[in-house]
Formats: C-alpha cells, sequence, structure tokens
C-alpha cells in the first residue's frame, strides 16, 4: 500500500531526520564540498568589512569572547548562534558568494554547520549531508512559487535560506522527525528579508540572521518548544504569505521529494565577479568585446544591456555612490569594463566608485528590458545582450549569453576556483591559506570539523 503524501512541514522534518543514508552520490558530494570551500572563502574575504565590525562587536560584546564556534578563522569564540550571524554576514559581505535556488545557498547552509558542527565535532561527511539536507528542502520551497521573489520585495536568501539552514541544522543535530518538524516551523515565524535593503550593510546581515536563526530555531525544538505542523504549507502559513497573489503551491511533497536530487539538477554556480549576480553574463560579454577590440572609455559614446525584469528589479542603483550600492548596478558593472577592464575587489572600493571617469561612463549606460525568462535561471532573461556604440560610428554586439562564467553549465576550471581561494585570503592577509584549502578539499575525509578552526595570525 501506497503510503499518503507528506505535508511540507512534516516531509522536510523526516528528510532531516533520516534523508541521505545511503552513499550520497560522488557528483553531489564534489559539488557540496565545493560550496562549503568558495564559501569559507568569502568569510575570509569579507571579515574586515565595516559591517561584519559591527556585527561582531555588538555580539562580542553580548556573549563575551568565548563559546563552542570559532569566528572569521581568527581564534575569536562564541555561541553557535553568535558565529553562525557573524560568518555569514562576512560571507556575504562582498556578495561573491556562490548562486543557485535564485539565492545564495551556501552563505546560509555553511556557517551554521560550520559551528554546530564544530561544536558537536561533527565529521566532514555529517557536514555535506547536512547540507544536501538543507539545499533539497530548500530546492522544494523554491519550486512551489512561479513568481520571483525579489519582484515581490523578498530576499529569498533569507527567507528561503533560514528554513533550508534548519533543516541541515537539525540534521546535523540527529534530531528526529517532530523535533526537525518543529525547528522548521519557528523557523518559518523567523523568516525575514526584504529586497529594499539591497546595496546596504543590511543585506548580508539577512544571510547572518538566517544562518544564526537556524540554530536558534533548532535548539528551541530539542529544548521542546512546538509550533505548528502545517507552518509551511497552512493558508496562513510561511509560504502564502510571501506570495500575496496566492499562486503558491501548498499542497503535498511529490514522491521524488529527498530522492531525485535537485542539486544533481541545478548545481550550484560560483561567482567570477564579486559583484551582484545578475550583472556576471553582461561583464562576460563586455570584457571580451573591450579585449578583442583594444577598447578604453574615451572611444565608447553608449552601452545599451540587455536583461531580465527581474534583474533590473535586483540592480536598483543607476548611478552609484558607494561600493556597497555598487554591488547592484549594471552601469557601475559596465563602467567597471571600460575603465579598469576588470570587476574585482580593487575596483568594489568607495574611491573607485566616486572617480569621475566612473561616474561619467555609468551615465553612458542603457539598461533595456527583454521579456523573457530562462528555464535553467528563471529569475533571469533567457539571454543577456550588449551593444557597445563608438564614437566612429561602429556598434559591436555582443550576441546572446546564456550563462556567466562560473555558472554550474560553465563551471571555473578548478585552477580559477584555486586563485580566486587565494586571492579572497590575500585580501585580508589570512595566513593559513594552504592548510584550510587542503582541508576543505577533502572535506568528505576530514574526521572532525573542528580541524577547520584555524589559530589567529601572528
Amino acid at each position: 500500500m501506497t503510503p499518503a503524501p507528506l505535508n511540507l512541514t512534516r516531509a522536510i522534518g523526516r528528510l532531516a531526520a533520516h534523508g541521505f543514508d545511503e552513499p550520497i552520490p560522488d557528483a553531489a558530494s564534489k559539488t557540496v564540498s565545493a560550496g562549503f570551500t568558495d564559501l569559507v572563502a568569502c568569510i575570509l574575504a569579507g571579515r574586515n568589512e565595516p559591517l561584519v565590525d559591527i556585527v561582531k562587536a555588538l555580539e562580542l560584546e553580548r556573549e563575551g569572547d568565548n563559546g563552542t564556534a570559532s569566528v572569521l578563522f581568527t581564534g575569536a569564540r562564541a555561541s553557535s548562534q553568535a558565529a553562525a550571524l557573524i560568518n555569514g554576514a562576512a560571507a556575504h559581505a562582498l556578495d561573491y558568494d556562490d548562486v543557485g535556488l535564485i539565492a545564495h545557498p551556501s552563505t546560509v547552509l555553511v556557517p551554521p554547520l560550520l559551528a554546530e558542527g564544530e561544536r558537536l565535532g561533527c565529521s566532514g561527511a555529517a557536514l555535506i549531508r547536512a547540507y544536501l539536507v538543507g539545499y533539497e528542502a530548500w530546492a522544494e520551497l523554491s519550486r512551489r512559487d512561479p513568481a520571483p521573489y525579489h519582484q515581490k520585495g523578498w530576499h529569498p536568501t533569507s527567507t528561503l535560506g533560514m528554513i533550508g539552514a534548519t533543516a541541515a541544522v537539525a540534521a546535523l543535530n540527529g534530531c528526529d522527525e517532530k523535533v526537525a518538524a518543529n525547528a522548521v516551523a519557528i523557523a518559518a515565524s523567523l523568516a525575514s528579508g526584504i529586497a529594499a535593503n539591497f546595496g546596504t550593510m543590511t543585506k548580508p546581515v539577512h544571510a547572518g540572521h538566517a544562518a544564526s536563526s537556524a540554530v536558534t530555531a533548532t535548539r528551541l525544538a530539542i529544548g521542546g518548544l512546538t509550533a505548528a505542523e502545517d507552518a509551511l504549507e497552512h493558508p496562513a502559513g510561511l509560504l502564502a504569505a510571501l506570495s500575496p497573489k496566492g499562486e503558491v503551491d501548498l499542497g503535498p511533497v511529490p514522491a521524488s521529494f529527498g530522492k531525485e536530487l535537485a542539486i544533481l539538477e541545478g548545481g550550484l554556480s560560483f561567482k567570477k565577479y564579486p559583484i551582484c549576480y545578475a550583472t556576471h553574463r553582461v561583464i562576460d560579454v563586455m570584457l571580451e568585446m573591450i579585449r578583442d577590440n583594444d577598447l578604453d572609455a574615451s572611444a565608447v559614446e553608449r552601452v545599451t544591456a540587455e536583461i531580465g525584469p527581474t534583474q533590473a528589479a535586483i540592480l536598483r542603483n543607476g548611478q552609484p555612490q558607494t561600493a556597497l550600492e555598487a554591488k547592484f548596478s549594471l552601469q557601475f558593472a559596465v563602467a567597471s569594463c571600460l575603465i579598469a577592464r576588470n570587476v574585482s575587489l580593487r575596483e568594489l572600493t568607495d574611491s573607485f566608485v566616486a572617480r569621475a571617469e566612473v561616474q561619467d561612463v555609468m551615465r553612458r549606460v542603457e539598461v533595456r528590458i527583454a521579456n523573457t525568462q530562462c528555464p535553467v535561471e528563471p529569475a533571469f532573461s533567457y539571454a543577456d545582450r550588449a551593444w557597445i556604440r563608438l564614437r566612429d560610428g561602429r556598434t559591436l554586439d555582443s550576441g546572446e549569453i546564456r550563462f556567466a562564467s562560473g555558472h554550474a553549465q560553465r563551471p571555473l576550471e578548478p585552477k580559477a576556483a584555486r586563485e580566486k581561494f587565494d586571492d579572497c585570503c590575500d585580501a585580508t592577509d589570512f595566513a593559513f591559506a594552504g592548510e584550510l584549502w587542503k582541508k576543505l578539499s577533502s572535506l568528505a575525509d576530514l574526521e572532525n570539523a573542528r580541524d577547520l578552526a584555524c589559530s589567529p595570525n601572528p
């Protein structure tokens, strides 16, 4: 007799309690390991950002410099909740973290798993399994609403990511079905994050808050706190609240949930540039045309870039004045390409953004909307495109660009991934890059997550 399908909240609880007891496919394990590695690099690159200092000062003042989990790989310690908050904010601070599920999976999943894994002394294999639970739960949430969350004002990295991260933390803690489902239901009342705060210090805190709240929700459930058994799918539950037009699927989970792995279909896309992913296709083709035609800004009369409506909504800053604002500006991305022939950590500074020539080029960039949708990346147009009109009368056409460098369908070469890791470590003078790279690269064989904690720089 076929068992009755489970509602969503209970199904995620069951996945956390029992999912992936069988050997995990090698491709899935490698993808998760790469996610951990890239995310740790982003933590290291972002750990000295002013917003991280603010969050860290508050958390360590409240808790003291002690606890069970490492903070920013500096030797400082805090509770799992505080460490996840600080590390999550650092991971998202530069917008350099990976992309998937129309969001940033690892920036919410990895920090609480590192913190709780260290507290519990978990193996690398346990971290990978827990991450996979979180990713699959998140993928099921994401597929249920056809309306782009960003256009509704929500930041799905935090609003949905908190649920995935809670499932992951519950799995790592060995929670049974009921406790794990309770944890998820508690997290549903903590979910938050609005797109209006993109381009400010608060956006990265969305990720930190989601990571920290996943630990809080799980600990509360373990302690006996109860919550609704249908907190996700109830007509007054989280998914309905996030979908005012009522288009969301509130039905039971399909039989394939937890069996046909979404991570093998969608994977993770790793960023080549430390700026909103919605700009990356255009950056790729701009740099190619600039290189092939040996262009500089003085030769360019106008640039027209064609992107999708959701991308345009995210890239809200037409004439940014700060590096934080510039991360959500296609105009800045184009200007950086023309002036620096790059979009890197060196260009994402207030002083570069404020340069007169950068401000001038941004005024010469027109954004055009393509009302098409990519079946692989639903928040994107089917293809982006760019035209450069030169002062000598010529117009260069990039042609359609489907996927950015680093996308799961156009993965970075291993050498490029290592270079990004090393660059991130160098950005804040981290002294143990080689040692940490080696441990993360063989995460499945790591005996104890505590071995990932590094001593402070001498």
